[in-house]
């Protein structure tokens, strides 16, 4: 799907530069801000947010469907984003290899929002052989409701589920570059521009990651292409 920039007053390219370097480098809206400005553009910080929650999830979705496949192998965890003062919960995973399967932002910690991240996960990359959790109760729960639905819907097919927790240490070890970037922007003010703004992180990460067939194309050039 080709993404519209119709109806814009700045080029296309002058877009994906600001959205890129906000979601790829530990910024805030201000310090882009002054960024543009040195680079000849004058954008005011309102604007920026703008761009970033209107296309980042956008190029986020392509992302998703480009990606390389992933192994069956998965590694889950959920980690802490603050939004409007207050702590909400991240649900992302990784296959073993490290690459990057999908994320949910979710207000609350608990076995209904761990059994939609697994139907979302599932529904972008596939069943997995099987999944590493840690010791939570609600996302051993929320996964053995999708085994239910799997033994009655798939063959009988259903996840092996593992609590290791040294097996989850590469998990804990990719959050740490959401947090890097996350860290200068002081929390969100909405739940809906930090899931925007989450979702181009995500891809910027993914594209570091070497998740997307760009042979030959700067970081930059692959963000570009997926608005393409």
């Amino acid at each position: 799907m080709t993404i519209k920039f119709k109806g814009s007053h700045y080029p296309k390219p002058v877009i994906l530069y600001a959205v890129f370097f906000y979601v790829r480098s530990a910024v805030s809206y201000r310090d882009l801000e002054e960024i543009m400005v040195e680079r000849g553009g004058e954008v005011d910080h309102a604007t920026l947010h703008r761009w970033v929650v209107k296309y980042a999830p956008l190029i986020a979705a392509t992302a998703q469907a480009r990606k390389r496949p992933t192994a069956v192998s998965w590694r889950m965890d959920e980690t802490y984003i603050k939004v409007k003062g207050k702590w909400t919960y991240y649900y992302r995973a990784v296959d073993k290899t490290g690459k990057t399967l999908d994320f949910m932002l979710s207000e609350r910690r608990d076995k209904a929002a761990a059994r939609r991240y697994f139907k979302r996960a599932i529904g972008t990359n596939g069943v997995p052989d099987r999944v590493v959790i840690d010791k939570s109760g609600a996302n051993l729960a929320g996964l053995q409701c999708v085994n239910v639905i799997l033994k009655f819907t798939n063959s009988g097919n259903t996840i092996k589920i593992l609590q290791v927790k040294y097996l989850n240490n590469i998990m804990e070890q990719d959050h740490r570059f959401i947090k890097r970037i996350t860290r200068p922007m002081l929390g969100f003010k909405a739940l809906h521009s930090a899931d925007a703004t989450l979702a181009g992180i995500e891809t910027a990460h993914m594209i570091r990651k070497g998740q997307l067939d760009a042979i030959g194309l700067t970081a930059f050039q692959q963000f570009g292409a997926l608005a393409a």
